[in-house]
């Protein structure tokens, strides 16, 4: 299973390949990607930065924004090195890609992903979480308990992982689907040169 840390590095590290970023955007921008669920702190954010640069895998630059400030910002910007081991990582669709910390961002970046990377942490998640339903069902037949807001809460549960399974069967579907047309239209092409 991934640890925090390395879901948070791997975010700051895809977000820094679009531009080189200061740290107040860069935690507004991992708030956004990371979501709601999820509000990222300055506490957590400088250690990982730290840790990346002490990697290579991040510089710091000083910039004074013109206008703004006299004060100098450090910008981070991705290195090489960074570059290389973010695209080894978000390629990896093994089970640590299929979990709840790490899924949401690394669906985040399934545009850096080729198909076969994205149907397989697809399909990965939804058997997880069918798993999940199929025990939190079994828990909630035989656990009348009568409580009913437990029995509330086991509800509200089973409708949330049936809804994302329905979601992540419909990507599925969608991602096979465009599988199908690719070469569909690449065979077109040749066949018209």
């Amino acid at each position: 299973m991934a640890s925090k840390g390395a879901t948070l590095e791997l975010a700051v590290l895809g977000l820094l390949q679009e531009t080189p970023l200061h740290g107040y955007e860069l935690r507004k921008r991992l708030n956004l990607l990371l979501g709601w669920g999820r509000l990222l702190s300055y506490g957590s954010l400088y250690p990982a930065l730290k840790r990346m640069l002490r990697a290579g895998w991040i510089t710091e630059v000083a910039s004074v924004s013109p206008g703004v400030s006299r004060r100098q910002r450090i910008v981070y910007q991705i290195t090489p090195e960074g570059v290389k081991f973010f695209g080894d990582q978000i390629t990896d669709s093994g089970p640590a890609a299929w979990e709840d910390e790490n899924f949401n961002m690394r669906f985040a970046f399934f545009s850096r992903t080729n198909a076969d990377v994205r149907l397989r942490i697809l399909e990965g998640r939804r058997q997880r979480l069918q798993e999940r339903l199929d025990r939190a069902r079994t828990t909630q037949r035989g656990g009348r308990n009568g409580d009913r807001y437990v029995t509330e809460l086991q509800r509200h549960s089973i409708e949330s992982v049936e809804r994302e399974v329905r979601w992540l069967t419909d990507l599925i579907d969608a991602e096979r689907g465009s599988q199908v047309r690719e070469p569909h239209r690449h065979q077109l092409r040749t066949s018209q040169e």
